[in-house]
């Protein structure tokens, strides 16, 4: 009986969810793409990642999101006199070597394309994205880049999976949640070697559900929620192989109320991490990866649930694949966006 009641309250959370609200991950930090198309080009290579969510795992019709995103720059200044000299990170004769002469760091673009996917009980959120950012150099050490991300959201019931009480009831069959919605997403990112902060708007532009003619005074606007996001984040590099990484992110999204994660990781020789995230009145989090090479990194993690409804699901699972394509320089763990 408590299954079943969860179920109903994760379908009811669902139609809400499905028509406003976005997905929520928890190794955001690993992706901030997901949340601010300004990261755009932000390093070196092409930066391809595949990730998967299960919510609530063992709840029947829980959420389950599967997305990828890829990015890269143009015209970027390639040169260590725009990488940066964090601790550890510098070749000996290039710590060495004085240069002969000034050379101005140049500004350069980004682009990118992110597609999602979540199914929630019969309900499914598809969508697509194309970014294009512009990275400014303030000073040799301060970068500002701002983004944009336009896209499509196409929202989808299959009625053959619900029963109702009454045959063809309007909330199913009028058509509104099978229905493809314009997206914008836009953003900014200002980020040094080692701090960032990063301010970002989803679904601005406002869009309205079909009205629907059932002679009630049910609210038929249904606008899909505009969702701001503020990400920050300090690296503190203790060692040459020692850094600590405290983040936070807040989300808000009206009506909803106001949501923040507050996280920590622990990076060892910028090739193996582990973390905790903890997330106001829903979860707590244990997180790690690992830089495996060049080319490949993984990272994993856990939500343990304190809302009521935890007592009804084993705790959401989330993975993360990422692949470095044409890093020619070799970097192992990424230099801007850790």
């Amino acid at each position: 009986m408590q299954r079943l009641l969860a179920l109903g309250f994760v379908l009811l959370l669902a139609g809400q969810a499905m028509a406003q609200q976005k997905p929520q991950y928890t190794q955001y930090s690993t992706n901030n793409y997901l949340l601010n198309p300004a990261i755009s080009g932000i390093e070196d290579y092409g930066d391809l990642k595949l990730g998967t969510r299960q919510q609530w795992s063992g709840l029947e019709g829980a959420p389950q999101t599967y997305y990828a995103t890829f990015h890269m720059p143009i015209n970027k200044d390639m040169s260590s006199s725009y990488r940066g000299s964090r601790v550890g990170t510098k070749a000996k004769e290039e710590t060495t070597k004085k240069p002969n002469r000034y050379k101005r760091i140049r500004p350069h673009h980004g682009i990118g394309a992110m597609a999602s996917s979540t199914k929630t009980g019969p309900l499914k959120r598809g969508s697509f994205n194309m970014s294009y950012a512009y990275h400014q150099p303030l000073t040799r050490s301060l970068r500002v880049a701002a983004g944009v991300a336009p896209g499509m959201i196409q929202y989808s019931l299959d009625p053959g999976t619900v029963t109702t009480a009454q045959g063809n009831d309007p909330a199913v069959y009028d058509g509104r949640v099978n229905e493809i919605k314009f997206d914008l997403n836009m953003g900014i990112w200002l980020y040094s070697y080692n701090y960032y902060l990063g301010v970002s708007g989803a679904q601005l532009v406002p869009s309205k559900r079909k009205y629907i003619n059932d002679g009630t005074p049910t609210d038929n606007d249904g606008r899909l929620q505009q969702h701001y996001f503020a990400t920050a984040a300090y690296r503190l590099d203790m060692t040459p192989d020692l850094s600590i990484i405290p983040s936070v992110m807040v989300k808000m999204a009206q009506p909803s109320p106001v949501s923040f994660d507050v996280s920590a990781k622990v990076m060892y020789a910028n090739r193996i991490w582990a973390g905790a995230t903890y997330r106001h009145k829903e979860s707590v989090a244990a997180m790690a990866g690992m830089n495996i090479n060049h080319l490949f990194d993984l990272a994993y993690s856990y939500d343990a649930s304190t809302s009521p409804l935890g007592q009804a699901n084993a705790g959401s699972h989330e993975v993360v694949l990422g692949f470095k394509l044409r890093n020619t320089r070799k970097v192992l763990c990424p230099e801007w966006a850790w």
